[in-house]
C-alpha cells in the first residue's frame, strides 16, 4: 500500500525541474528511501554502541597489577 506525500517548492525551482528529463517522483522516492535506510543504520549503530558500553567490564587495572605483583 502506498501513501501520498505533498511538498511545496519555489515556483522557479519547479520551472527549472520541468526543463530536465527526469522522473522527479521516482528520484524523490529513491532519495527518501536511501535517506531512511541511512538514518535507520545510524540508529542501529548507536544502539549497538550503547549496549556495548553497558557490557564493558569495569576493572581497576591498578588493583590487578598490585595483585599480580604480590603473587
Amino acid at each position: 500500500m502506498s501513501s501520498t506525500l505533498t511538498i511545496r517548492i519555489p515556483r522557479e525551482l519547479k520551472e527549472r525541474m520541468k526543463k530536465l528529463p527526469v522522473k522527479w517522483s521516482e528520484e524523490i522516492r529513491l532519495f527518501i528511501e536511501k535517506r531512511v535506510k541511512h538514518l535507520e543504520l545510524i540508529k542501529t549503530i548507536e544502539d549497538v554502541e550503547l549496549r556495548a558500553e553497558r557490557r564493558r567490564l569495569r576493572v581497576d587495572s591498578t588493583r590487578l597489577i598490585r595483585e599480580d605483583r604480590e603473587q
